[in-house]
């Protein structure tokens, strides 16, 4: 969902698909820091990893390094906010620190998970809160134009911490409106998708809306209320076959989860291009497509992408790192699948593998009283199970709006016209 989409090509970029003048710049980028997953540097993504393994071995009913999360908790800035990594976190946080709404909204979702740290997450909503765009929606940065991605992940972090999204607004405006407006109508050319209508990533300069598969997985997702962690659905969910006008942000994730079903191919996977590249099929977006076709009740669908993702995705998560085999637990879990008998491979240990040794801690699952006031939650504490052993690993995503500040501009523009498919 989101920074996902992009971590993948951070191995492009160190060899040189920025370009010789940019190259330097990432070499010179600080190591790992104790206490992080994965041995990638973490410049663009290493609250994003972090806070999306920590989610997924809670999901997976692992045991949590206590130095992860003590590394994760330490990257908040004094107003609340998370960069994608702080090389001297004791230290106050300035201009260089380019935080952002993804990161900030992975870490939220994080937290709650771990749970013990409710003081650490409202700090980080709070921020959330205070660069939220009049259209109700979020950017990857404070200030730049809300995105479906960013929006979502924003949505995923409200509900985390049992506040409903309509209850945060700017100018009347929420997230789901802010969603609502980047949802392709059912008229609209947004081939390949054989039914439905999918999501925009951002309007383009013209104002019109061309459709994105990372952008509708993110928004389906987030429009039937969920965030990284979706349950796998008891069964097929009723609804509309055919594509509706959308009066809500669920209204539209029906039609946008129904674009995703034919945008799967025979094979089950979503494919997709970078620029000057040939389409091939795409793990990345293929676990998110699972999740999101999860999330909206078609887990016949969702099987098979996950059916796919059994014998193309382990291969492409020891490549990418732990972010990758964080998003195949997740893909697995929606799907009702066994994570730790995937293809034969145990996903968590694989995980747990790239990260910090040492002392663990149980997470709790942070779950808001149904009662319609903000802020009243039960917390559940979940039985760690099995051994964290595991094999070696690496990983994929730099952030949408890290474009602007890193010299990868190509790589939002990608996302938001290249990859309509």
């Amino acid at each position: 969902m989101n920074l996902r989409r992009l971590t993948a090509v951070v191995p492009l970029v160190a060899a040189g698909a920025l370009g010789a003048a940019s190259a330097p710049a990432l070499a010179a980028a600080p190591g790992p820091a104790e206490g992080l997953f994965g041995t990638q540097d973490p410049t663009y993504d290493g609250v994003w990893r972090q806070s999306l393994s920590l989610v997924a071995l809670d999901a997976a009913g692992r045991r949590l390094p206590v130095k992860a999360v003590d590394w994760l908790v330490g990257q908040q800035c004094e107003d609340g906010s998370f960069a994608p990594y702080r090389e001297k976190p004791a230290a106050d946080c300035g201009p260089k620190e380019q935080v952002d709404t993804n990161q900030t909204g992975a870490a939220i979702q994080a937290l709650a998970a771990i749970g013990g740290h409710r003081a650490e997450a409202e700090k980080a909503l709070g921020w959330l809160k205070s660069v939220q765009n009049k259209d109700g929606g979020w950017g990857y940065t404070a200030g730049s134009p809300s995105d479906a991605n960013s929006t979502s992940v924003v949505l995923g972090a409200l509900r985390a911490l049992g506040v409903r999204p309509a209850s945060v607004t700017k100018g009347g405006k929420s997230a789901e409106d802010a969603l609502l407006s980047l949802a392709l109508k059912c008229d609209a050319k947004q081939s390949p998708g054989k039914a439905g209508s999918a999501f925009a990533f951002q309007p383009e300069k013209d104002g019109s809306l061309v459709a994105n598969a990372d952008a509708t997985a993110a928004a389906v997702t987030a429009g039937y209320g969920a965030g990284f962690v979706v349950a796998a659905p008891d069964e097929e969910r009723g609804g509309s076959t055919g594509c509706e006008t959308p009066r809500t942000a669920k209204d539209a994730a029906r039609n946008g989860a129904l674009w995703l079903g034919g945008v799967l191919g025979e094979n089950g996977a979503v494919t997709t291009a970078l620029p000057g590249a040939k389409p091939k099929p795409d793990p990345g977006n293929t676990a998110d497509t699972a999740v999101a076709l999860a999330a909206a009740g078609m887990p016949e669908e969702a099987r098979e992408a996950v059916g796919w993702l059994r014998s193309e995705g382990p291969a492409w998560a020891a490549k990418t790192g732990p972010a990758a085999w964080a998003q195949l637990i997740l893909a697995a879990h929606a799907t009702g699948v066994d994570p730790a008998d995937f293809a034969g491979r145990d996903l968590p240990a694989k995980l747990a593998a790239t990260g910090p040794g040492g002392k663990t801690v149980a997470g709790e699952t942070v779950r808001a009283h149904d009662s319609g006031e903000d802020g009243q939650h039960a917390k559940d504490e979940k039985d760690a199970k099995k051994d964290d052993g595991g094999g070696p690993s690496p990983w994929w995503f730099v952030g949408v709006g890290l474009a602007a500040g890193a010299g990868i501009g190509f790589l939002l523009s990608s996302r938001n016209k290249k990859n309509s498919r």
